[in-house]
């Protein structure tokens, strides 16, 4: 390895943006995981999007012990204006060449970054990093397995728009969380958080920013693993499913991209596709019934009737 790479490794600032809005159970242990990183040219910038607990006390006391490394930023009168809102806050605040993102109920490894600000080395041609993320069940139950789940697609290299095809939300492959990405500093003039995505539909602003990712930048998927992402009944994405809000969640996700894509300077004609096909359930309920979900039913059946009788191996089957 060339002295160049070496300094790039160990001399490039990597700001850290944390939002967090009554966190006072988990923010502390997030903060601590940035402290305790090996790679020590970062920046933390902890906004607060009007907490009412003692959050706020938590993340101003941290500031006032490292005011050389971590920044205390809220909104104007304390608002709560939404985590997309906080995050463009928070970012309007960074110095740094990469941005990454860390939520205030995961924790970073403490490689992470080093291992990002290599992967960049690595790969000049990448403007943004995702890595799988480990669904941490164990921090309250250790009994329970934490699970690492890898970003939808095979590590390497991918343009655009190549991700947007193949993961979650209109892809089959898993979305990355946010507390894996880090992204060279200009993405973010590119690529803005939507601050409409708010309340029940704050569960899909990280797909609103990681879609015009996929469409617009060179990302390098990695293999690698250094987050843990708190799996916890009371987050969003637990009280969206439960109180059946999802398909709601995700229509007003699906119909905010239509949009976005009819404004875009280029046609993505294999993505408008997919995105109608996306959209069927909501846009044409009875034809989705009778062309996709009726179809799979009957098959789901046949294949129970087979299997129940001995005709095939249920392992095989599914």
């Amino acid at each position: 390895m060339n002295n160049a790479a070496l300094n790039y490794r160990d001399e490039t600032l990597v700001s850290v943006v944390l939002c967090f809005y009554n966190e006072k159970l988990f923010l502390g242990e997030a903060i601590q995981s940035v402290l305790s990183q090996d790679y020590r040219k970062w920046e933390l910038v902890l906004v607060d999007d009007g907490s009412s607990d003692e959050s706020t006390d938590i993340a101003k006391a941290y500031a006032s012990q490292y005011p050389d490394k971590i920044f205390y930023v809220e909104h104007t009168y304390h608002q709560n204006k939404g985590l997309s809102a906080s995050r463009n806050a928070g970012i309007k605040k960074c110095r740094g060449s990469y941005v990454a993102f860390l939520d205030a109920d995961d924790v970073w490894l403490p490689g992470k970054l080093r291992y990002q600000i290599g992967l960049f080395a690595d790969n000049p041609s990448a403007t943004v990093v995702l890595e799988a993320s480990l669904y941490w069940n164990s921090w309250r139950n250790p009994r329970k397995d934490d699970v690492i789940i890898p970003v939808g697609a095979a590590e390497g290299i991918y343009k655009a728009p190549q991700l947007m095809l193949a993961l979650y939300p209109l892809g089959k492959g898993a979305a990355p969380c946010p507390s894996g990405i880090m992204v060279q500093r200009a993405v973010l003039r590119r690529c803005v958080f939507e601050e409409l995505f708010r309340g029940i539909f704050q569960m899909y602003e990280d797909q609103a920013f990681l879609c015009k990712v996929y469409l617009k930048e060179t990302v390098f998927v990695s293999g690698a693993c250094h987050n843990k992402y708190r799996q916890r009944e009371s987050s969003l994405v637990s009280s969206v499913h439960d109180s059946g809000n999802y398909h709601k969640v995700r229509s007003y996700y699906l119909y905010w991209f239509k949009d976005y894509l009819h404004g875009q300077p280029f046609r993505y004609k294999t993505v408008e596709k997919l995105l109608r096909k996306a959209q069927l359930p909501y846009r044409a309920p009875l034809m989705y019934k009778l062309k996709v979900d009726l179809p799979q039913q009957v098959r789901k059946a046949v294949i129970r009737v087979l299997v129940r009788f001995g005709i095939l191996n249920y392992s095989k089957s599914w």
